[in-house]
């Protein structure tokens, strides 16, 4: 079984094959430039590939609600060319073989769940911190969707008392995203995240801002982990940072034996940056079995 898996980003394309149990046998990235162009490429990597079946994790805003007339369409995204652009479509009608769909970061929180360090776990919360905010999120197994679907990033957040940063987010300054994102790091500080390491005062404030959105998450979730990921969670010294002030937000309302372990429970991403490749690899397992359910 031969399963195809496409991460579509907005600044690349992690097409990838691999089989149901996870090993990957190829990949390539391809930049991410107009539909045309980009997808042409795409879609030869995964013709040539002779791959059954695809599972698609997308960055959006994306239409993931199957009854819609626009679904798998890229929505009123910012990224040039891209936006009403028919992503399921186009891709279905070139490969001419099942397709499953998602968001990236449903994608990548499904990846978890599947290979990862979530595997038999039913509710979950992934979160990615760099130059964005998304979160993808499980309940009672089942991906979240709604009227679209979660937009953690945009959470409203409390500033903390010596932040004079006004937030980078163009649409709601103080939200999550604006205020704890790579890009508002380095804005506020002046420098790139990556370049802070050690810098305590950065940390300290950096913790304030996802402890926040990590207990609002909790509260309204209940998961059972919560998985942090991307490229500002690469500084390890964050953790015990989060949890401690978590307990302390929390101020032991909830007693469970997930707040009892907090280092198994808020916890870095375990996939090598292949959640989203996998969270796709699943999918289309997904999609091959709803063609030919006696396969199951």
């Amino acid at each position: 079984m031969r399963l195809g898996a496409l991460e579509a980003r907005g600044s690349k394309m992690i097409c990838a094959v691999g089989t149901q149990d996870g090993a990957i046998e190829k990949k390539q990235i391809i930049p991410t430039r107009g539909p045309g162009e980009t997808m042409d490429e795409v879609i030869g990597f995964f013709a040539d590939s002779r791959i059954e079946a695809l599972g698609i994790a997308s960055f959006g805003p994306v239409d993931v609600h199957k009854s819609s007339a626009t679904y798998g369409y890229i929505l009123d995204t910012p990224k040039e060319g891209w936006r009403h652009f028919d992503l399921l479509g186009t891709v279905r009608s070139a490969l001419c073989v099942p397709v499953e769909l998602e968001t990236d970061m449903n994608g990548a929180c499904l990846g978890e769940m599947t290979f990862g360090i979530a595997k038999g776990l039913d509710s979950v919360v992934y979160v990615s911190i760099g130059t964005g905010i998304g979160a993808g999120v499980a309940v009672n197994g089942l991906l979240l969707h709604g009227m679209l679907h979660p937009e953690a990033g945009h959470m409203l957040l409390r500033r903390h008392p010596r932040d004079g940063y006004e937030g980078i987010c163009p649409f709601h300054a103080t939200c999550f995203e604006g205020l704890a994102s790579g890009p508002a790091i380095a804005e506020r500080w002046g420098r790139p995240a990556e370049t802070l390491i050690g810098d305590n005062k950065v940390w300290e404030m950096e913790s304030h801002y996802i402890a926040q959105a990590m207990v609002n998450l909790i509260l309204v979730m209940s998961p059972r982990i919560i998985i942090l990921g991307g490229g500002v969670m690469k500084q390890e010294e964050l953790f015990p940072m989060i949890r401690k002030r978590v307990k302390k937000i929390l101020n032991e309302y909830l007693n469970t034996a997930e707040m009892m372990d907090m280092d198994h429970y808020i916890v870095p991403a375990s996939l090598q940056g292949d959640q989203g490749i996998l969270g796709c690899i699943e999918l289309a397992r997904r999609a091959l079995m709803q063609k030919n359910p006696v396969d199951r």
